[in-house]
């Protein structure tokens, strides 16, 4: 008896995630010209779990590489276990808005209405992934606490060094426009390190006091796909 190849199951297909990036501070901008290749992401523990108290966690790595995190009661017992949104290997797609991708699109739909019309024409919060143009593949994802960031790793998250010809001493800054006439109408201000200019920047993006209070976050690596 001829055996049908066997098809797999709807839940079991996975949907392709979207990731957003500022773009006031130029980010998607940044990670679209391949100058930002990291992105953090507050940790967000749950106080309880399962109806107790979670005590403390620990990290540990799956054999994907990716870091996840055991929830511990005071007692020591692992509760549950939390992984984060995005896995080493996983393509995820650029939010971006509709009108910015497709700007002439007067008649194409999404869903049962009008794209233009939609809440994704101006919001890429509510863009669909499967149509995004432009994607990302997770290399690598570890937790920390967000001060440890390493200078390596502030370059990589966009920040902008500027070598000693120009002004003197190193100097480290952060765009704020996308268009300028010339570099320095792209500067807010200089900081003598990238760990300097990398505070003040998560301070805008996640709010004032953020690098201070010194969260847990989940850092993710990446590579442009297209």
């Amino acid at each position: 008896m001829k055996k049908h190849p066997r098809q797999p199951r709807t839940n079991q297909i996975k949907r392709m995630k979207k990731i957003m990036f500022n773009d006031k501070y130029c980010l998607t901008f940044a990670v679209l010209a391949g100058n930002k290749t990291m992105t953090r992401r507050v940790l967000k523990v749950p106080k309880t779990c399962n109806g107790k108290e979670v005590y403390t966690f620990n990290i540990l790595t799956n054999n994907a590489g990716t870091q996840c995190v055991d929830l511990v009661d005071e007692n020591g017992g692992v509760l549950d276990s939390w992984k984060p949104h995005y896995e080493v290997g996983e393509v995820v797609a650029i939010a971006q808005s509709y009108k910015e991708l497709y700007p002439n699109a007067d008649f194409e739909m999404v869903g049962n209405g009008f794209m233009t019309e939609s809440a994704g024409w101006n919001n890429k919060m509510f863009v669909r992934a499967n149509l995004m143009k432009r994607h990302i593949r997770i290399t690598d994802v570890k937790v920390e606490r967000l001060q440890d960031i390493s200078k390596e790793d502030c370059l990589k998250e966009g920040i902008i060094f500027i070598e000693p010809l120009f002004i003197g001493d190193d100097a480290y800054f952060y765009a704020v426009k996308r268009k300028v006439r010339q570099m320095y109408d792209n500067i807010l201000k200089f900081f003598s390190s990238p760990q300097r200019a990398y505070a003040d920047l998560i301070d805008k993006i996640s709010g004032r006091g953020t690098w201070e209070s010194n969260p847990w976050v989940v850092a993710y690596s990446f590579e442009l796909v297209d």
